[in-house]
């Protein structure tokens, strides 16, 4: 993976942990804050503590499947294990889709924010947007997708800023904020910012990925993986209220693509203005890196099992995916340019809670003790899906259409794509 972990062989408990909450917080909250407060308003920080439960079951299950089976790969090896090869080949390729929308996410966080900061307009949002994956293919390309070191200085610095900034948030605590300039919501409103945002919780299982590269992970994965998350549920519910309390609730809502950003320029000026920019960047740009490498190599991965077209098999000289890294970053790139915040957040969110649905059932099979944890993120997980399924049927009909049409391609064309595919390669083989 990286660096001195490289060096070693393997990733101590403070890289896994660091890289469990940058993985998280790399983009999500900076994207996730105005679409919650829109949903929930003075109940923002409870669906943040909603999806929390759901995440920390997941990663309860992730973590102890990673450990049972010891094999990198998250849901696609834990499903091959119990020998659901097609339903593991399906999974992978919508993990994958999750995956796209979740770079175009960043790289959307990454171009508006700078924009925002030098008072542009779109033009600059869109050519930052797409520059940044450009950069970051470059990069992974050449064999320096992951750098764990730079990422965790990233995770420390982006942390500390968002720590400061709630916390001078919370010490001008003002309950009108909360609602300031908008119509109260009840506590019901709570759960249905929990689904539209639940993408803001995806990036602790990248680290099962790299279960091969981690120090002793029966020892140190699981309360790794588990402090973090818990620690990232805190941050985001502090986050969530100390920002809203400096620039006020319909300020956030309005201005929801850099929330953060103005609420640190209405409590610290320009000098919060530019910390927190530079956080998002950064913050943002690693997490472009960190998930594009890790959706790379599941693509070449799956692709060795034959659940993707062979194509996807091939490797340069610095044994990088080179094809999938190519092919997932233009793919999030047009999203990042062409969708919306709210679109790229809640369909993100969908495919994920799905994912990690499936994950928990596999666990209640497969684990001998505690089952009620992810039972818990299956019941709160279902009760979720089904709210945000509902939410896209009326607000955004036509990306749930695409979204639906993606799974019937995937569950029903896939296996007819992956034949023909294999059927060509043999012809020239033997040609």
């Amino acid at each position: 993976m990286s660096s001195d972990s490289e060096e070693s062989g393997s990733l101590n408990f403070a890289s896994v942990w660091s890289l469990t909450t940058g993985g998280m917080v790399g983009g999500g909250i900076y994207t996730a804050l105005g679409v919650v407060v829109a949903v929930a308003l003075q109940w923002g920080w409870l669906s943040f503590l909603i999806a929390g439960v759901i995440a920390m079951s997941s990663a309860y299950s992730y973590v102890t499947l990673a450990n049972k089976f010891e094999e990198s790969g998250g849901a696609f090896e834990y499903l091959r294990e119990i020998n659901h090869k097609g339903i593991a080949g399906s999974l992978s390729w919508l993990l994958i889709v999750g995956y796209i929308l979740t770079i175009a996410l960043y790289a959307f966080a990454f171009g508006h924010y700078i924009s925002f900061a030098f008072d542009q307009g779109a033009w600059l949002t869109r050519i930052l947007a797409i520059g940044i994956v450009s950069v970051i293919i470059g990069v992974n390309l050449m064999g320096a997708g992951k750098l764990a070191i730079v990422e965790i200085v990233i995770v420390w610095t982006n942390l500390i800023a968002l720590l400061l900034l709630a916390v001078y948030g919370l010490m001008h605590w003002d309950t009108v904020q909360l609602m300031t300039g908008a119509q109260p919501r009840s506590i019901w409103s709570a759960p249905i910012g929990a689904a539209a945002i639940f993408v803001s919780y995806e990036g602790f299982q990248l680290l099962t990925y790299e279960y091969d590269e981690i120090d002793s992970p029966e020892k140190n994965l699981a309360p790794a993986v588990l402090s973090g998350v818990a620690f990232v549920i805190v941050i985001y519910m502090i986050v969530a209220l100390g920002a809203v309390m400096l620039a006020g609730a319909l300020t956030v809502i309005d201005e929801k693509q850099v929330s953060l950003a103005v609420a640190a320029q209405e409590g610290l000026g320009a000098y919060g203005l530019w910390s927190i920019v530079a956080a998002a960047a950064f913050a943002t740009a690693a997490a472009i890196n960190s998930t594009l490498f890790s959706t790379a190599k599941l693509a070449d991965r799956v692709a060795e099992d034959g659940e993707l077209p062979i194509f996807f098999e091939h490797v340069n000289s610095n044994g990088i995916p080179d094809r999938a890294v190519i092919v997932i970053g233009i793919l999030a790139a047009t999203l990042a340019v062409t969708g919306s915040l709210s679109t790229l957040v809640e369909a993100a969110s969908l495919i994920f809670l799905f994912t990690f649905g499936t994950v928990n059932f596999i666990a209640i099979d497969h684990l001998d003790q505690k089952k009620w944890i992810p039972w818990l993120g299956i019941i709160i997980g279902a009760i979720t899906l089904l709210i945000l399924l509902t939410r896209l049927t009326f607000i955004a009909p036509v990306a749930l259409s695409i979204i639906v049409f993606l799974v019937f391609v995937i569950v029903f064309i896939r296996p007819y794509i992956l034949q023909k595919a294999q059927t060509e390669n043999k012809a020239s083989g033997q040609q």
